[in-house]
């Protein structure tokens, strides 16, 4: 063979080398470069998310913690309960975005698909109930009631479900122990979102996407103790996603439980109390108006005087928690929302906001008598008193001729109150108040703790209203656009009332000091700044936080962390100033304005002292209150739209504190029949595992303990009504 001389190498295939010899070049440099780029520019970066790539997360939610009541009866817990839940992150992938999918899991849970598409759409400003409000990551609870069937169904053809699951889960249950239902105190929950997920993050509580969080009421409070801490698995995997090892396990921690101070037997009792009572305004004519009450609201609060620990708070409308549980329908949602709801998510105790009448009176007692005037000396009650060519009357126009603070409080006259408050106006200065204008009657009312929230543990209080000289300017600033632009001089009621508000909006009047002297006008209270007042009257002028958590029992049984009394301030009056008033409330309750609904009652024994109160507010039918103590108990009822203090609430408050005291018609008591004589101090006994061997409750009958002749009696005449 001739070999062929390296100078015989033709042109083109040197080029051809060459240009193989560049592109293997390019390629190693260009190989090169990227791995410097990977390992060394960026290798730390990869290299963490390789490891995360190889490390998956299992999240075991932790069990929430019950609420309690002060026996140990279960007011919310939880219970099993077969939950089918969609993955969002699964059915997006689908070219259909899971529609079929989800279209076939409505058939087999029964639901309509529309209902099944709701339920796992997110929520945004623009999308109506029901939406997923939750992180868009874990998985949605469709429904939380699927049978055993319809779980085997799904799982039996998983491959029809992808994205689907079918899980036993423990869910939170609002049990209404004796039909107390305790919905705005107990509150509801929703799934986290992910701007809360964000904020927790730097928190010594951060959110898992699988939390649901408290949004109102005990829930909310009391959150970050009942909610616990997730359990974490982590396990390794390889590539393929095969498990090959388990990284690290954090054991999931059950949430505490609180202990309240609520009784579910009073609870139950005050629930059926107010109802009824609010039913029977319904059937009474209000002369004024021409119709019946509407009776379209009320509250009742009952509070341990020397405490301030409530015993039990109803507000209806009352709506069921368990409606939020595993996600909210649109017509549920309707129904607690919507224009003609009567927004029965409002906890009418501390958000609802009245006149309060004349039960204002021991405020304007108190104010008197710091102002200098005698508690037992004489003034004029007439019939009606003339202020400004305006004339101002009493109850019915009723006149006592000449009595004292006290005559005034027992029969509820307005005009002593007019003539006081009308005197310290003109020393003020009238229309044009001096630098050093004492104000003796909105001073008291903010000593008294009205015009800001009494700091009770839930969520969302507010603050009433004391329309004082500086409320007056700031209300003037940003109204008198409106009613210089409404006001006529000769026009109807409402432009005149505009047109005087244009002129001297800003100005304290003389009608607005008489008015505001019996708990009208522009005064606003709640039910819990009445209780914490009359409660505080009750044991000598300590004014207590309201409280409803009692204590905070560990998931294990083993810490107890007691809630404790709290005190924020004393009430402005002497204990000679306070034993008068006190006195004098023991009159109304035994010849005064609420004699007629205590016929019975053993004074001897149980003293009793209360304030009826009669509000009447512009547009609508007049509001009903009743402000009670004994030496135990403060109990408060309103009823908006109801009628008189003591013809709508009184009968439902007396019967109330019959129960709690174990007492009938005649006054005689029962202590085996009484729920409550005195408050329950101990806390319940809990077991080492944190459960509570808790006493049964059985439904309030308010004639179960009458004999027969009893009952023909009430049923004859009417429950004191």
């Amino acid at each position: 063979m001739t070999n062929i001389p390296e100078t015989g190498r033709t042109p083109r295939v040197q080029i051809r080398l060459i240009v193989i010899q560049v592109l293997v070049f390019s390629l190693l440099l260009t190989l090169g470069g990227r791995l410097w780029y990977l390992q060394i520019r960026n290798g730390q970066e990869y290299s963490d998310e390789a490891k995360n790539n190889h490390v998956q997360q299992v999240v075991q939610p932790a069990v929430r913690g019950s609420i309690l009541d002060a026996r140990g009866v279960a007011l919310a817990d939880n219970e099993t309960r077969l939950v089918v839940s969609a993955s969002r992150t699964e059915l997006m992938k689908m070219k259909d975005d899971g529609k079929s999918v989800l279209t076939r899991l409505a058939g087999v849970l029964g639901m309509k698909p529309k209902e099944v598409l709701d339920k796992v759409r997110l929520c945004d400003s623009k999308t109506p109930q029901p939406c997923w409000n939750g992180s868009p990551y874990q998985p949605i609870p469709v429904t939380d009631e699927a049978t055993t069937q319809q779980a085997l169904t799904i799982r039996e053809r998983a491959e029809d479900f992808p994205g689907i699951t079918a899980e036993p889960t423990a869910v939170r249950r609002y049990g209404a122990p004796g039909k107390a239902n305790t919905a705005q105190v107990l509150g509801y929950l929703s799934p986290v979102t992910d701007e809360e997920i964000t904020k927790a993050q730097d928190t010594d509580s951060p959110y898992l996407r699988s939390d649901q969080v408290g949004r109102s009421g005990l829930e909310r409070t009391y959150d970050k103790e009942l909610r616990g801490k997730a359990g974490v698995t982590r396990y390794e995997v390889d590539n393929l996603g095969r498990v090959i090892g388990q990284a690290k396990n954090d054991k999931a921690e059950p949430g505490s439980s609180v202990v309240t101070s609520i009784d579910a037997r009073v609870q139950a009792v005050a629930e059926y109390e107010l109802n009824e009572a609010m039913k029977t305004a319904r059937q009474s004519f209000d002369k004024n108006t021409g119709e019946n009450y509407k009776a379209d609201s009320g509250a009742v609060v009952v509070m341990e005087a020397k405490t301030g620990r409530v015993v039990s708070m109803a507000s209806l409308p009352n709506y069921d928690p368990n409606s939020w549980v595993g996600g909210i329908s649109a017509k549920d949602y309707a129904k607690l929302t919507g224009k003609n709801s009567n927004f029965p998510l409002l906890n009418r105790a501390i958000q609802g906001q009245a006149a309060p009448g004349s039960i204002f009176k021991v405020i304007s007692s108190t104010a008197a008598v710091n102002a200098g005037y005698p508690f037992n000396g004489n003034y004029p009650c007439p019939s009606s008193y003339n202020v400004g060519g305006q004339t101002f009357k009493n109850f019915e126009s009723q006149g006592y001729g000449s009595i004292t603070i006290g005559r005034a409080l027992e029969v509820s006259c307005d005009t002593v109150y007019y003539g006081i408050a009308h005197k310290e106006w003109l020393k003020d200065g009238g229309m044009n108040p001096k630098k050093n204008a004492k104000d003796w009657f909105y001073k008291t009312a903010h000593q008294f703790g009205l015009g800001k929230e009494t700091g009770i543990d839930l969520p969302n209080e507010v603050s009433g209203r004391v329309p004082d000289r500086k409320w007056k300017q700031d209300f003037y600033k940003a109204n008198k656009d409106a009613w210089c632009k409404q006001g006529k001089k000769d026009g109807s009621y409402v432009e005149k009332i505009a047109y005087e508000n244009c002129l001297e909006g800003d100005k304290m009047r003389a009608g607005d000091s008489v008015n505001y002297s019996i708990g009208q006008g522009d005064t606003l209270v709640t039910p819990i700044q009445m209780a914490t007042i009359y409660a505080a009257i009750s044991n000598g002028g300590t004014l207590y936080d309201p409280t409803v958590g009692k204590a905070v029992v560990s998931g294990d049984g083993k810490t107890v962390e007691e809630i404790k009394p709290k005190s924020h301030g004393k009430l402005p009056f002497t204990r000679k100033t306070r034993n008068e008033i006190d006195q004098a409330l023991a009159g109304v309750a035994t010849r005064g304005s609420a004699a007629w609904r205590f016929g019975g009652w053993p004074q001897d024994k149980i003293p009793m002292h209360a304030k009826t109160g009669t509000a009447e507010v512009y547009g609508k039918q007049t509001t009903s209150w009743f402000a009670t103590y004994t030496k135990d108990y403060s109990i408060v009822m309103t009823i908006s739209q109801g009628g008189t203090g003591s013809g709508a609430s009184g009968p439902a408050v007396r019967n109330i504190y019959d129960a709690l005291y174990g007492l009938d018609d005649s006054g005689k008591q029962d202590l085996k029949k009484a729920l409550l004589p005195t408050p329950q101090k101990s806390l319940p006994k809990i077991q080492q595992d944190g459960s509570i061997d808790a006493p049964e409750i059985k439904p309030y009958d308010p004639d179960s303990q009458k004999t027969p002749e009893e009952q023909t009696l009430a049923a004859t005449l009417g429950r004191r009504d």
